[in-house]
């Protein structure tokens, strides 16, 4: 097997266990403040992970370990906000309003590295907008609040895959992350003090012990070590397309396990997106390739 396809697999690893994280926070969400669930989330990961990758933890870089702190509170922004978000719109709307940053990484690259997008991305922006509107916009013209915390999650997400394609180069993926969980862990600690009630920690209901187990070990260690290690094989862009796919596993699972029901509306928001997705990252190749088939057997 080949690295690129490693790499993809551990990145639709990750965007499938995501994917089925959302109706666990959701339920998790009902206990537990957001800062106060990404605290215990953030902290039971950096324990795990530093642990299992104890020695090259000991042997980072001083300017990784900064780098990994960093992208650390980012992962805690996207993280807080869109969490925050899911108290006000349904698990299947978070997923895929959250897949948003699929089209706009090209736009992050040409801002930070002068790497213009081309026309597909354009197009892609355009119908991307029109997804997010028949998902989120009401019949009085307004935006729930949910949705639009959830687009700003998005947006911190695109910030941080370019955070971790700058940061972790040649260094070791596990170290790494665990770095990035220590520094949420910080962030989160911060928030929950100041603007939440954080005697939460000690007052954890035991019906969403495994809730919290699965989010902070499937959902945080493992699923970060995954896209961090995928990224190193892939591209930003190619790596934000296998990532978007947690919108799909999103929805599918909110539907099957949460009863969430789709309107006609929402549910062509969610397939212009996809289709926005699909155009921004693989630029209709697979139809130009066919196109190529179809002369040559002629």
């Amino acid at each position: 097997m080949s690295q690129k396809m490693k790499g993809g697999l551990l990145l639709l690893t990750a965007a499938m266990i995501w994917g089925s994280s959302f109706i666990v926070m959701k339920s998790a969400v009902d206990f537990l403040t957001p800062a106060v669930l990404l605290l215990v989330r953030f902290t039971l990961a950096a324990i795990f992970l530093s642990i299992l990758f104890l020695k090259k933890i000991k042997t980072f870089p001083k300017q990784k370990i900064i780098g990994g702190l960093l992208t650390g509170c980012c992962l805690f922004g996207a993280y807080y906000v869109q969490t925050w978000g899911l108290n006000f719109t349904t698990p299947g709307k978070n997923a895929f309003l959250t897949a948003v940053y699929c089209a706009i990484v090209p736009f992050l690259v040409w801002l930070f590295y002068h790497k213009r997008p081309d026309v597909y991305n354009f197009i892609a922006a355009f119908i991307c907008v029109l997804g997010i509107g028949c998902v989120s916009i009401d019949g009085n013209l307004t935006v729930n609040i949910g949705d639009f915390l959830t687009l700003c999650g998005g947006f911190l997400y695109a910030i941080h895959i370019l955070m971790i394609k700058k940061f972790s180069e040649g260094v070791d993926g596990g170290a790494f992350t665990a770095y990035q969980f220590v520094g949420g862990a910080i962030v989160a600690g911060i928030f929950a003090f100041i603007g939440e009630d954080i005697t939460l920690v000690t007052q954890i209901d035991s019906s969403i012990f495994l809730q919290i187990f699965y989010l902070a070990f499937f959902a945080t260690a493992v699923t970060m070590v995954c896209q961090t290690i995928g990224q190193k094989y892939t591209s930003e862009c190619n790596a934000s397309l296998i990532l978007s796919l947690e919108s799909v596993f999103g929805v599918a699972f909110s539907v099957l396990f949460y009863g969430e029901v789709l309107t006609l509306k929402v549910v062509l928001g969610f397939v212009l997106i996809f289709i926005a997705i699909i155009i921004s990252e693989t630029k209709l190749s697979f139809l130009k390739r066919g196109v190529i088939l179809d002369e040559e057997n002629n």
